[in-house]
């Protein structure tokens, strides 16, 4: 039996994953071009306002003496829930990139290495046992239980020998299967099916002033990635390349596990499972500035905020005045550009 170490130089067939510091040219990301993201993120997020069932228009807001109504639904309902999608998008993409560099993987993130689905089970648990436990104590225990299926996902990693860049999704996507399995079980058994849905499916239709407050957690966290960026770069070249610059390996991988963890904790505690954007997002922009952390992060952040506003506006738009949740429409194009880059892989293994 191999006892190949993880930090060893890759196979041929595993050329796609993070194994070593590959020496290429790193492409820079030009400023404006940020700046020119931005705004259109911007011309999406008021667009988002605009949208609903409930008439609002720039007129109404313009002279709000005249529209009480409108002033209302945007200030309880429109201007939270973008702020949810947009603070969603950020965090949710650099906890993927975060997940791709500890796992030295590119198809890893929270939806692909059972991170979500522990997260679920975790507050499937503290409902069950502990129902009276405010907002904030059932996140941490869900946090707790994220943590735990990570690491789970990072140690069954360290005991697989000669893993290709194709077997860690599926090592993931099965382990939460296992998770999400047993959290079905438990809840048809107390009968929180229901409840369940509401964590399962990105959803930011019942998102309003007082609701989606805890994201602004996961915005700080995303705050804190970035200015440890450099140390989750280093982290993603491996322990030996890790410690011979003096740092230490298991301290980075915990750090970036709680981040990953609390993230995606607070997410699915507030409006449910996104998948694939951790996924699709870091992709795009490694292929656009490279695979520097501190450089990719405010990218990864700009994008996936955009990704999810126009998940939103298609999902609100094709069946109005009926709402398709988000997570539905992330699933669909998230899962047709995962294929494009399996396939795409193939086409360079071959």
């Amino acid at each position: 039996m191999s006892t190949r170490s993880p930090d060893s130089p890759p196979l041929p067939d595993a050329a796609f994953a993070r194994s070593e510091p590959v020496a290429r040219p790193a492409k820079r990301g030009p400023l404006p071009l940020l700046v020119l993201a931005g705004l259109a993120v911007l011309g999406l997020a008021g667009t988002s306002l605009l949208i609903g069932v409930s008439h609002v228009s720039w007129d109404a807001l313009l002279a709000p003496s005249e529209h009480p109504r409108a002033v209302q639904v945007l200030v309880i309902s429109r201007v939270p829930r973008t702020l949810a999608l947009v603070l969603a998008g950020m965090s949710l993409s650099v906890a993927g990139l975060i997940m791709q560099m500890l796992a030295r993987n590119r198809f890893v993130e929270p939806f692909t290495a059972g991170t979500a689905e522990s997260a679920s089970l975790g507050l499937l648990a503290v409902t069950i046992l502990a129902p009276g436990l405010p907002i904030l104590a059932r996140t941490a225990v869900a946090a707790g239980f994220a943590m735990a299926g990570t690491a789970l996902f990072l140690l069954i990693l360290r005991r697989i020998p000669l893993r290709s860049a194709l077997v860690v999704p599926v090592v993931g996507l099965v382990l939460g299967a296992i998770f999400d399995a047993a959290t079905t079980f438990f809840a048809y058994r107390f009968s929180l099916l229901q409840s369940l849905m509401a964590w399962t499916t990105g959803d930011f239709s019942s998102v309003l002033r007082g609701r989606y407050e805890l994201l602004w957690g996961a915005f700080v966290l995303t705050v804190v990635a970035y200015v440890v960026a450099d140390r989750f770069t280093v982290a993603g070249m491996g322990e030996a390349f890790t410690t011979n610059l003096g740092l230490s390996h298991p301290r980075i991988v915990a750090l970036g596990l709680a981040i990953v963890a609390m993230v995606t904790a607070v997410v699915v505690a507030t409006v449910g499972m996104i998948p694939f954007i951790g996924l699709v997002v870091p992709n795009v922009v490694s292929l656009m500035v490279g695979d520097n952390a501190r450089r990719s992060i405010p990218w990864v952040a700009v994008l996936g905020a955009g990704f999810v506003l126009l998940c939103d506006i298609v999902g609100r738009v094709v069946r109005q005045p009926y709402e398709i949740p988000v997570g539905t429409v992330a699933g669909v194009v998230g899962s047709l550009v995962f294929l494009h880059l399996l396939l795409r892989r193939n086409d360079r293994a071959g």
